[in-house]
């Protein structure tokens, strides 16, 4: 009962508010059903750490050197378990959807410019830029490599908004909306594409991103590898293992992984509550960005697309699409826009590896 004592009088203030965000993370996976996969192992891992002497804190830690810190393999792995479960059909039968994944990469940009007005060191600043992705494989990999003095709460970042995209997006979305736009009803127009298409495209998106940015092309290629073990149609079970039991196992691990970075000493810092700021800003920013770029194009399109559709090109998928679907049908009891809002989506996903590599080009990493 005395060494119970002494251990408790060991905790901090700082300690016992770390284990208040592991109770809120935990809440939100388990209430809210919000990414319960990541955003549980991060709440108790993060409460783990944060016992005195931890024990489990060590053991973490190495976990984290091995899968991210050195070699970046946890970020790898993950994309092919998200490559395989995209299917691109729906951008395939819409190219020009390409155009918002594009758009929505704005906040990217954006927040590298505030950030370093704020005073972070550039690669810090792109480091927190790339948080506007809203690809958690694809900030983790860019900090690494930058070598970011932030890493913990860049990885925080941009996993708990990832998450949070359900409660983030739809302000801003209805702020950058009229009703009427909301409720513009788009017809989706499916044509076959053929299994050899399916097969070229990742191949293709491989190379010419090899060609164009050369940094982002381990991203990429584990992405479309992913998805070329979906579409070639000789590795049903090998694809059926990397949508389900590689992605989930490599998700739960990673948010052990990102609780290693979950300290008091390491997170509670100002520097993480700007970065947090910044970060929501960068999702915004990108929201705002393919909204904006609808409302332009339906200045000159007789037949109008609903803006909603740009606020997926954020790379969160498939979070993203279900919520622009949502709040379509919220409008509109027959405005189905489910199809439209992943091809978005999934382009979202390509760009925003695209414009991490562009972030590592231009920052010299």
């Amino acid at each position: 009962m005395e060494a119970l004592i002494q251990t408790l009088c060991a905790v901090t203030i700082a300690q016992f508010v770390m284990w208040c965000i592991g109770g809120v993370l935990i809440y939100l996976a388990i209430a809210k059903n919000m990414e319960p996969a990541l955003l549980l192992p991060m709440g108790f891992g993060a409460i783990l750490v944060n016992l005195p002497d931890s024990g489990a804190a060590a053991v973490i830690g190495h976990l984290f050197e091995l899968g991210i810190s050195r070699y970046e393999v946890f970020p790898l792995l993950l994309f092919i378990g998200i490559g395989a479960m995209i299917d691109f059909q729906p951008l395939l039968c819409s190219p020009r959807l390409m155009l918002f994944g594009a758009a929505a990469q704005f906040g990217i940009f954006f927040t590298l410019g505030l950030a370093s007005l704020l005073g972070f060191a550039l690669k810090d600043a792109a480091s927190i830029a790339i948080i506007g992705a809203a690809d958690g494989p694809t900030s983790i990999f860019v900090a690494q490599v930058l070598k970011s003095n932030h890493t913990a709460a860049i990885m925080v970042a941009a996993y708990s908004y990832m998450a949070l995209v359900p409660m983030v997006q739809p302000p801003i979305i209805r702020l950058c909306t009229t009703r009427a736009e909301r409720k513009i009803r788009m017809q989706y127009k499916s044509r076959s594409v053929s299994r050899l298409t399916k097969i070229l495209f990742p191949i293709g998106v491989t190379v010419i991103v090899g060609l164009v940015a050369p940094d982002a092309v381990a991203l990429i290629g584990f992405l479309m590898f992913g998805n070329l073990i979906r579409e070639c149609g000789v590795l049903n079970s090998l694809s059926d293992t990397a949508q389900n039991v590689l992605a989930n196992l490599i998700t739960i691990l990673l948010g052990l992984t990102i609780a290693s970075r979950m300290s008091a000493e390491e997170f509670l810092r100002v520097e993480t509550l700007l970065i947090m700021g910044l970060g929501l800003v960068a999702f915004a920013a990108d929201t705002f960005g393919g909204i904006m770029l609808a409302k332009f194009m339906n200045l000159f399109l007789k037949e109008k697309i609903n803006p909603m559709i740009g606020a997926a090109g954020i790379s969160a998928f498939p979070m993203s699409a279900r919520v622009v679907h949502k709040l379509g049908l919220e409008e509109d009891n027959q405005n189905f826009l489910l199809m439209h809002a992943v091809g978005v989506n999934v382009s979202g996903q390509i760009a925003s590896v695209i414009a991490g590599g562009l972030i590592l080009a231009l920052v010299g990493g």
